[in-house]
């Protein structure tokens, strides 16, 4: 059977429409089709900067709950005037303010002591750093872990001791070590550094840069100095103003500012302390080119009284008592001398108290000045027995060395 075939479907014999396009037409059909594409983008499978985002907020909730203490902190720092010392850096603008300690929190477990802070002695019992560890007045030794010590001094109140760190190639190291934790660094890399006698005040000298902070609780806060001090270092406090050493080898008071530093003055050779009616006790050169001691005026520096009888080293060691009566310092001739500053005069005379001081001395009020000598032996020094005509009183520390750097923590009488 041959099969017989219809019409196919809805096939016709030609199309109904023309097929022809236009050029221009065919061209906006093409630019309607890419604009679609650009004003609505396929989805990403995945919203990176979403997510980054939502992990953003996240860190800062968390940051904002822990970090409260911290923000205020450093707000309070900053609105205090908290100067950015590493600019005037002289050592590649590494800063010399240390804010914390690079070592990680202090842990009291560090330090294994009583919580409660102990008095300062008051009998001439010393306190001393020995190496890396203190030795309290009762005898107790802890290790404190932070190398040699070139001075300590007792903060009030119980609050701890501020400790300056050897000198190093670095610099030195301030460090505060709360009664009871572990230290903390204060400064690190200052070239020279002086502490107030109440220990609320630090004055240091970084490069070409002089700078005062005050210590509040364990951080240094409204810093403010002068660059132009070149060769100048710090050496004490008076008043509100800094005794500073001149690169010429004078003295000046300087006001802690921004400004320059005046010119210093060449006949103040060494200052030894304060008297309680502020004039300082010091070593001067007179017009007939003789050092003799003197009672400075603390506003210009100038003689009000002169003994030249005292004949003292020229090393500058030594300290006054604290009704400021007697000065304790080391003689020309060898061995320490005691001086009576009541009446200083033409007639005032040295009497011989011990063997040469070879650092700090501690005074406790007026009755005794405790230091140690070259030999690391502990002296002890009563001025009314030295009247009588008795000698310091000396004892050798156990097991200490020259080569320990035992250092007399001073303050805190």
């Amino acid at each position: 059977m041959t099969p017989t075939f219809g019409p196919a479907g809805n096939r016709r014999d030609g199309p109904e429409r023309s097929t022809t396009v236009r050029r221009d037409e065919l061209e906006d059909a093409v630019r309607e089709a890419f604009a679609r594409q650009v004003a609505a983008p396929p989805p990403l499978p995945a919203d990176p900067a979403g997510a980054a985002l939502l992990r953003a907020r996240r860190i800062r909730r968390r940051r904002a709950l822990t970090g409260l203490g911290l923000a205020v902190v450093v707000t309070s720092a900053l609105t205090a005037g908290m100067a950015h010392l590493g600019e005037h850096s002289g050592r590649g603008g590494k800063p010399a303010v240390v804010l914390g300690d690079p070592r990680g929190p202090a842990t009291p477990a560090a330090w294994p002591v009583a919580p409660a802070p102990a008095p300062a002695p008051a009998d001439g019992r010393a306190e001393l750093i020995v190496g890396e560890a203190l030795v309290t007045a009762d005898g107790e030794r802890h290790d404190l872990g932070i190398g040699p010590a070139e001075r300590a001094q007792r903060l009030p109140d119980g609050g701890g001791w501020l400790v300056v760190g050897a000198p190093t190639p670095a610099g030195r190291t301030l460090w505060v070590a709360p009664a009871g934790e572990s230290p903390l660094v204060l400064l690190a890399g200052a070239e020279e550094v002086a502490l107030s006698g109440d220990g609320r005040r630090v004055a240091w000298r970084d490069g070409d840069g002089l700078y005062v902070a005050g210590l509040v609780g364990r951080q240094l806060v409204a810093a403010t100095g002068t660059p132009a001090a070149a060769g100048a270092a710090p050496v004490r406090f008076v008043g509100d103003r800094v005794l500073v050493r001149a690169r010429d080898g004078g003295h000046l008071l300087w006001q802690p500012s921004p400004a320059a530093l005046p010119a210093g003055d060449r006949r103040v050779v060494a200052v030894y302390g304060a008297r309680p009616d502020g004039r300082l006790v010091a070593r001067v050169s007179t017009a007939d080119r003789r050092v003799c001691l003197a009672l400075l005026t603390p506003q210009t520096l100038t003689p009000a009284r002169t003994g030249c009888g005292p004949a003292l080293a020229d090393d500058g060691l030594g300290a006054v008592s604290a009704d400021g009566r007697w000065l304790l310092a080391n003689g020309r001739t060898g061995g320490a001398v005691l001086v009576d500053l009541t009446d200083l005069g033409p007639g005032t005379t040295d009497r011989a108290a011990g063997p040469t001081v070879s650092g700090a001395v501690a005074w406790t009020g007026s009755a005794v000045a405790t230091y140690l000598d070259r030999g690391a032996a502990l002296n002890r020094v009563r001025p009314d027995r030295a009247l009588a005509g008795e000698g310091a009183t000396s004892t050798l520390l156990s097991g200490v060395t020259p080569d320990d750097h035992p250092v007399v923590v001073t303050g805190g009488s």
